[in-house]
């Protein structure tokens, strides 16, 4: 099993949807965190929700954060919340969400805004 993602920086990378079976790969890796910026079941049932994802991650010793945030875009309240997460949880992370597209947004918007990136 193969969980594509993308490096943004040598200490932060972003994903599509992931599952529960990809975290103990994700965890083989070295990621430490996982934060998911997609809002349960926007992708209908077959999504796994944050809290079955945070329960597997959690026994595997991965860090999880819950940031949902609308396929329209992040507000610059979420941006500065992922930029904190960013700040405080371990490296390196994994951000996800259907497609990768909303964590870079969230990302380079955090970063506009000041907050430091985990390079």
């Amino acid at each position: 099993m193969n969980f594509p993602h993308r490096w943004l920086t040598d200490k932060l990378a972003i994903a599509g949807q992931l599952s529960v079976d990809q975290l103990q790969e994700i965890a083989d890796a070295g990621f430490k965190t996982v934060i998911c910026n997609r809002p349960d079941l926007e992708g209908g049932p077959a999504q796994p929700t944050a809290q079955s994802m945070q329960e597997a991650a959690t026994a595997l010793g991965l860090q999880f954060a819950y940031l949902p945030v609308s396929p329209y875009g992040g507000t610059p309240e979420e941006a500065m919340k992922m930029g904190e997460l960013m700040g405080q949880l371990p490296n390196p992370l994994l951000a996800y969400c259907a497609s990768g597209g909303r964590c870079m947004g969230l990302i380079g918007l955090a970063a506009q805004l000041g907050q430091p990136i985990p390079e």
